[in-house]
């Protein structure tokens, strides 16, 4: 008698049998079949999330552009460099650096791009609102009221069937 407390053999091997190693494979296999369905929609699920993000972004941006320019928003005219450059008290005087006069700004880095939809990869900005046609734009933005939206048509939509154009 060799091995541990005399009770094993020479003759067994350490070795798995048959029956052992078909249950690991069947509960490898159940866990697969759990985590594809899952992991395939992480995708869309991160794009979804990018979009929120993006939006409170934008947003946020354009209400403090508005707080330090007396409740204005910017125009539609050269919105991104409104966004990512330098102001005067005037917010279509710009500048790429900061000067004594161009105190306010940049609200933005960059303007990012549209993570979903037809317009997926564009930053550019529309003034039509979004809906049955779009025009070819990253994003909705009315300078009335600062108000900024997926520019997505309305038949795109997220898993839970809500139009990206209305996040």
């Amino acid at each position: 008698m060799n091995g541990l407390n005399g009770r094993y053999s020479a003759a067994r091997g350490g070795g798995f049998s048959l029956i052992e190693l078909v249950i690991v494979v069947v509960i490898i296999g159940i866990i697969g079949a759990i985590a594809v369905p899952r992991m395939s929609r992480g995708a869309k699920g991160a794009s979804d999330s990018a979009l929120r993000g993006d939006l409170r972004v934008l947003r946020d941006a354009f209400e403090f552009f508005a707080t330090e320019h007396g409740g204005d928003y910017p125009d539609g005219a050269d919105l991104p460099n409104a966004l990512t450059a330098y102001s005067s008290a005037r917010f279509d005087d710009l500048s790429a650096t900061k000067t004594t006069t161009h105190i306010y700004g940049p609200y933005l880095r960059a303007v990012p791009k549209l993570p979903v939809g037809a317009n997926k990869g564009k930053n550019t900005f529309a003034s039509s609102a979004p809906g049955a046609s779009v025009v070819s734009a990253g994003w909705y933005y009315n300078p009335a009221n600062g108000e900024v939206r997926a520019n997505c048509a309305d038949s795109e939509k997220d898993d839970a069937g809500v139009a990206y154009n209305t996040y």
